[in-house]
């Protein structure tokens, strides 16, 4: 669709650009001597009004899309000095900050421009050939009772405003904001902007001069983030433009239709030949149900053919540039390498040399929005897997992802709807949510505990699962000296006294192993020695954790990204005439049908010797997701557990607890 419309745009003359907010608006008197917020009474600072002007023109033959800020915020406290005294403004690939400028009006009135010199830009973060820049700048003499206010443009070149979201709701509360758009309108082409806006009332959108239509909204409250809160553009207030060609269908037939078109193309691209039947053959050769069977040619699949576009491959752009086009699934064989669709398509094409029937089926992503069915466009459902039909309906596979165990999706794509495609009847499917037995981190640990309260030995941690695919995509663009640092930063944010060495992390771009990661410790002052005791906090792993939900209201509903295990032995070796005052064990729980929290103590015959073991487990039949009114409860369950979890044992010098 992108494409096309790139196409016809590329054919067509430009269209001249308006002229937006080139100067500061005068400050109104009400304004000027305002000392308490409006939207929010303990707010910090308040964004006074926060306007943009969207722009969609012609740059010679090629498009681009002109967005104006222009920002002006009434700072209240010194914690909003602080806040908002610095500004970073983000841009990617080739999108251009441009037109920095600032001011801030104290109170007596006197002006303080930002200076040309005090804005910098420098690349943050590169991935996939992609650069993300920020440009970043400090006001000038901030203080309490000040106006700041500042714009900018950011040039997006080559692209309209297809999926653009429009934010209401942001960091700051804001008495104002107000999106003034002005659509890209072509000679002889049926294109049309649509609107649609999210956890807001539909806008009454107002003509302007020069083809511009303004949005507004007032007294926005700030977004606040709360722990494992569901993902921002779920709950804020923000609307999306977008365009069509033609017009919009009725979702239904929007579905339909785009299910069967999915199937047409995946079924071109789809080319079984002697080469695939016989590797199918040979991969599948023992395996005796039909799960074995997919298994083994998802592993084939991640482990031998290579994403061009994952960081485990360590591709340069040049290499990515030079790889050969596949145009179907004997090409990618071929070739040892492609996109993760091509991937995709080689499994379901080795799925049906196997005599399994199998579709694409595109889905949701649960960390950006919850899908609704009821909005007729694909955008919210970029993602592909391979449905393949067995005995207990469809399951679905994703072998382009190179850490994803077979028959697992990532986490943000289970539990959500798949839409099947098919030549007549394109179904919507649930995926499944991965139970907490695949998802597990086991967590070793043999220490001495030396009569000071250092504490000192050797640590192993070994993740499966979603555990695991986070921790090898965190550390897979990373370098070995890198990733030793960011683990030992780790441990030193519970214990800052820890001195950590040796480290050893495993199994990083393995695609079937669990990622493994050992260390040796030190931890000064770990137990606190008293005259002839030693108090001894058993759960080592979960020392100085801070509570998981401290706060005693909250907004939004509680989502945790998916169910999982934890595994904890820990062994102390006890100073020799050190013995247990009293052998009391942290309290094991049942909850309800969501979880269990059991934890045992053993000492032995000697008493050189205490384990430690704490199983926890969360999210059984998929129960991840609760509502704000839940709170209470969930609050009570993990004050529970944290408790638990700092369950304090006495050790004493020369008296046996019999």
């Amino acid at each position: 669709m992108r494409n096309k419309l790139l196409v016809l745009i590329s054919l067509l003359l430009a269209i001249p650009t308006a002229v937006l907010a080139a100067d500061w608006r005068p400050i109104e008197p009400g304004d000027a001597v305002v000392e308490a917020p409006r939207v929010e009474k303990d707010a910090d600072a308040e964004a006074m009004f926060w306007d943009v002007w969207v722009t969609d023109e012609m740059e010679g033959s090629m498009p681009r899309t002109v967005l104006s800020h222009y920002v002006r915020v009434k700072i209240f406290t010194e914690r909003g000095k602080e806040t908002q005294g610095t500004v970073d403004l983000y841009s990617l690939g080739d999108f251009k900050i441009q037109d920095v400028a600032g001011r801030t009006i104290r109170k007596d009135g006197s002006i303080v421009e930002l200076k040309k010199e005090a804005v910098f830009q420098k690349v943050v973060v590169k991935y996939g050939g992609l650069g993300i820049r920020a440009t970043s700048f400090a006001m000038p003499a901030i203080e309490p009772g000040a106006i700041i206010e500042y714009r900018w443009r950011e040039v997006r070149r080559d692209q309209v405003s297809n999926y653009t979201r429009l934010y209401y709701q942001r960091e700051i509360p804001v008495w104002r904001v107000t999106y003034h758009i002005k659509p890209l309108v072509l000679p002889y082409v049926a294109l049309q902007m649509q609107y649609i806006g999210f956890n807001c009332p539909n806008p009454q959108m107002v003509d302007e001069r020069e083809g511009f239509r303004a949005i507004s909204y007032h007294n926005m409250p700030a977004l606040r983030d709360e722990p494992f809160m569901p993902p921002a553009d779920e709950v804020r207030a923000w609307g999306l433009l977008y365009y069509i060609m033609g017009s919009p269908k009725q979702p239904d037939k929007f579905w339909k239709a785009y299910g069967k078109e999915a199937y047409r193309l995946f079924k071109s691209e789809l080319k079984v030949n002697d080469e695939i039947r016989k590797l199918s053959a040979e991969l599948v050769t023992g395996a005796a149900t039909p799960e074995e069977k997919l298994a083994r040619l998802s592993v084939y699949c991640r482990a031998k053919i290579k994403n061009i576009y994952h960081d485990s491959t360590e591709m340069t752009d040049e290499a990515r540039r030079e790889a050969k086009d596949n145009k179907n699934s004997a090409d990618t064989l071929k070739h040892g390498m492609g996109t993760g669709h091509d991937i995709n398509v080689l499994f379901a094409a080795l799925a049906t040399a196997a005599g399994f029937e199998t579709r694409l089926a595109n889905v949701a992503d649960r960390s950006d929005k919850f899908f609704q069915r009821d909005f007729p466009n694909a955008y919210f459902m970029r993602a592909a897997n391979v449905a393949v039909r067995t005995e207990g309906g469809w399951r679905f596979y994703d072998p382009a992802s190179p850490y994803i165990p077979a028959g697992m999706l990532r986490w943000q794509e289970e539990g959500q709807e798949a839409l099947v495609s098919d030549q007549d009847e394109p179904v919507f499917v649930r995926t499944v949510i991965s139970g907490p037995e695949k998802s597990v981190v086991k967590r070793r640990a043999n220490l001495r505990l030396q009569e000071d309260g250092t504490l000192e030995g050797e640590v192993t941690v070994e993740h499966t699962g979603h555990w695991s695919v986070q921790m090898k995509n965190d550390y897979d663009g990373e370098s070995p000296e890198q990733r030793e640092e960011s683990l030992r930063e780790e441990v030193k944010r519970r214990m800052s006294t820890a001195e950590v060495e040796d480290i050893k992390i495993e199994n990083v771009t393995e695609p079937e192993k669990p990622l493994v990661y050992s260390y040796k410790v030190s931890v000064p002052g770990y137990a606190q020695s008293t005259g002839r005791r030693l108090l001894l906090r058993p759960a080592f792993f979960q020392f100085n954790l801070a509570p998981m939900f401290s706060a005693s209201e909250r907004k939004y509903g509680i989502c945790f990204q998916y169910p999982w295990s934890e595994e904890d032995v820990v062994t102390f070796e006890v100073p020799e005439g050190y013995e247990l005052e009293s052998p009391d064990a942290p309290q094991s729980s049942k909850i309800a049908q969501i979880g269990t929290y059991d934890v045992r103590l053993q000492m032995t015959r000697d008493h050189r010797k205490l384990t430690y073991g704490r199983k926890f487990t969360w999210g059984n039949q998929g129960a991840i997701m609760f509502a704000a009114e839940a709170y209470p409860q969930m609050k009570q369950i993990f004050e529970f557990i944290h408790r638990q979890d700092n369950h304090t044992l006495a050790l004493r010098q020369g008296s046996a607890s019999k």
